[in-house]
């Protein structure tokens, strides 16, 4: 399939990618677009994009559950089931809590996600 601006569509079994004709300058550019959808559908969710936000704010294994919970102003229950979509994608990752060895710590995992937060106006301190 061709769309505007010279790029060919190639539909896979699960994805989709977008390839630049080979006469246009950057022909070696290739998006995943399966890949972006479904980054694009999980910052869709508010809940999710506020626990991101909250995770970049507070810096690298720093939140708590119920630290998200209460800035994202969700249950801690709400909190654990979003953060479990984003750990299951590989966005956040957990660490155990140095001080007592039970809790986790959560920050984000994925750089890409980092730098969209950076687009949408996220800044570091």
């Amino acid at each position: 399939m061709r769309c505007p601006g010279r790029y060919r569509i190639e539909q896979h079994r699960e994805s989709m990618t977008v390839h630049k004709e080979p006469d246009m300058p950057h022909s070696h550019l290739t998006l995943d677009l399966s890949a972006w959808a479904t980054r694009f559908d999980l910052l869709g969710h508010p809940t999710r994009l506020a626990l991101l936000a909250h995770m970049h704010d507070a810096g690298p294994a720093v939140a708590t559950v119920s630290e998200l919970a209460d800035a994202a102003g969700i249950t801690r229950n709400a909190a654990s089931q979003a953060l479990r979509v984003l750990r299951d994608q590989g966005w956040v990752r957990a660490e155990r809590d140095p001080r007592d060895g039970r809790g986790q710590r959560y920050s984000l995992a994925d750089d890409t996600v980092h730098r969209i937060l950076h687009l949408m106006g996220a800044r570091h301190d």
